[in-house]
């Protein structure tokens, strides 16, 4: 099994290749194919054994060849996260992904001056990686929008509902989108 067999588009295999990826890890055999039908999916997976890539890759996919151009303010695809660390760390690689692709990519946290992340916002984001309080915040202040969202990821959401943040931010996504998005869910196990 390969990439190209999994349905990727040539600009993603351009960057696997890049990265060294050769061969699709099981979650990612089985969570890519999923996410590029649009089925909701709901995974779990080790620390380590490709989720990011798994999820990231084949929405990436679906924002480059689907839907409109980002409006201001606009997002396309939210990944929710519990950490800013973790944020960090799933934007770093999304932006790896996506370099071969005419996508904007953003990551918003708490911790750091939110003035930046409101200006950023206000020329739309194709995908954004965010933690759900800081994606709170920016929602209450109206610098960010859902009417776009196609897709929502909320990774290692045992976390976030052990932390009690998941259930607020991923509910005013579903509401505020004009159609209910693809819903994918991954959590991590020990």
């Amino acid at each position: 099994m390969n990439f190209a067999k999994l349905g990727l588009i040539e600009p993603l295999l351009r960057t696997l290749q890049q990265l060294d990826y050769t061969t699709p890890t099981p979650v990612q055999a089985k969570a890519i194919p999923a996410v590029l039908a649009g089925r909701d999916l709901m995974a779990a997976a080790q620390t380590g054994t490709g989720k990011t890539a798994g999820f990231a890759l084949p929405v990436l996919q679906r924002l480059a060849l689907e839907g409109e151009k980002v409006a201001s303010n606009s997002i396309r695809a939210l990944v929710l996260v519990p950490t800013r660390e973790l944020a960090e760390q799933v934007h770093n690689n999304v932006r790896e992904y996506a370099e071969h692709l005419p996508l904007s990519t953003y990551a918003v946290y708490g911790g750091v001056s939110i003035n930046p992340q409101m200006m950023r916002l206000r020329r739309g984001v194709d995908l954004l990686v965010a933690t759900p309080g800081r994606l709170l915040d920016l929602f209450r202040q109206n610098a960010v929008k859902f009417n776009q969202v196609q897709t929502l990821v909320l990774d290692e959401a045992d976390r976030m509902l052990d932390l009690g943040f998941a259930e607020e931010p991923a509910i005013g996504v579903r509401r505020a989108a004009p159609q209910a998005p693809d819903a994918v869910v991954f959590c991590h196990v020990l």
